[in-house]
């Protein structure tokens, strides 16, 4: 027992020296990230969902192969922590084992998760047993994952997830110490996506479409996005990277439907993604302007980023940005990289890994221009300083 207590004085005690050394050189302690297929690192692994990525060619230039995360090899968010000093997070559903360091942050991210609990419903394996996810956490409590049950991870229960490390994190540190690590901490929130392709652009399945204007969905997204964020920071969170939604209208999976003309995107999804960004950055302008102590809100700009990109291809080094590098069919959109497909051999040419996601060579620039980019990639300023404030 005395032992025991020991060890966790010096726990403590390393931890509080980790915490002032990353405050006094201005970086963040950790990164805490919620969000959906682009930014997950493999939490979609033990879920009953459609959604996974495990499986080659995923992962094919990444050190350690598939892993769950959608591209060929690292995710904005590995690269933005390469930029930021901060090694691989660890999965929100491996955490449990006390063997992975959570005090870098952890990854909540889930393929097919919305701001909507309801959207990416359709990818769930409705006859998969539970029982097999269920074996997956057999050594832990049920209450301790009673969130981890089911197809994907919603914005809400991600949010819920966070709350499940911060009580692993009580039992590690003091409370004037987990204070001070929270509010230098990270938090990305990339998600939004889902809840156009796999909600109201699907409108066979879901009645979103029917019931709304787009004007007024972007608007009953952004209320849920913005209660998320509320409990976030009431929880002790306050600095926060609010990714817009890119222009899906532009993914090879719609531009495979038929809908544009050759080399033009879909403009009536494009449409309705810039509805939801515009009221994004004002919601983070509210914010900013809002009485919430120490807190800074930053607008990444994903859509003009990605834009950019596509009007600009040659100087980015990319020559092929209409179809995936893994896929089957028109614009290699119809259907997604399936398992040990041949991929491109020349990936850094191209802007889509996939019928969803983007190539490791197009994250590595949107993570750059939000690590320091001008106000026009990240506002009211960029990554590197917030880490000052």
């Amino acid at each position: 027992m005395e032992r025991m207590s020991w060890a966790l004085v010096w726990l403590s005690l390393t931890f509080n020296l980790v915490v002032a050394i990353s405050v006094c050189d201005g970086q963040f302690p950790a990164m805490f990230v919620m969000g959906d297929s682009l930014v997950d690192n493999g939490n979609n692994n033990g879920l009953s969902s459609l959604a996974k990525s495990n499986y080659p060619p995923y992962g094919i230039d990444f050190q350690g192969g598939p892993t769950g995360r959608f591209t060929n090899g690292k995710t904005i968010i590995d690269l933005l922590g390469d930029l930021l000093g901060l090694p691989l997070l660890p999965a929100f559903t491996v955490t449990f084992t006390g063997q992975q360091d959570i005090w870098v942050g952890v990854n909540y991210a889930s393929a097919a998760g919305g701001i909507l609990d309801e959207s990416g419903l359709n990818l769930v394996i409705s006859n998969l047993i539970s029982s097999k996810v269920d074996s997956l956490f057999s050594p832990f409590k049920r209450k301790e994952i009673m969130t981890m049950q089911g197809d994907r991870f919603s914005l809400r229960q991600q949010v819920e997830n966070f709350k499940s490390t911060l009580n692993q994190l009580r039992n590690q540190m003091e409370q004037d110490t987990l204070n001070q690590y929270l509010a230098k901490s990270l938090v990305v929130i990339n998600i939004g996506s889902n809840d156009y392709i796999n909600n109201y652009l699907m409108p066979s399945i879901y009645s979103s479409s029917s019931t709304y204007t787009p004007e007024a969905f972007a608007e009953h997204l952004i209320n849920d996005y913005d209660a998320q964020i509320m409990a976030l920071y009431n929880l002790g969170l306050r600095k926060f990277l609010l990714a817009a939604i890119g222009p899906l209208g532009c993914i090879p999976n719609q531009l495979a439907k038929g809908f544009a003309q050759p080399g033009k995107c879909v403009s009536a999804v494009n449409d309705m993604v810039e509805i939801f960004n515009r009221r994004l950055k004002n919601l983070v302008d509210q914010l900013n302007h809002g009485n919430y102590t120490e807190a800074i809100f930053v607008y990444g700009n994903t859509y003009g980023a990605f834009n950019d990109i596509l009007g600009n291809p040659a100087t980015y080094g990319f020559k092929v940005v209409d179809k995936g590098c893994c896929g089957v069919g028109r614009n290699k959109g119809q259907i997604t990289c399936l398992p040990f497909s041949i991929p491109c051999t020349n990936r850094d040419e191209y802007v889509f890994w996939d019928a969803y996601h983007p190539t490791q060579a197009f994250n590595k620039i949107i993570a750059q221009k939000a690590y320091s980019g001008p106000q026009s990639a990240c506002y009211p300023i960029n990554v590197k300083q917030m880490a000052q404030l």
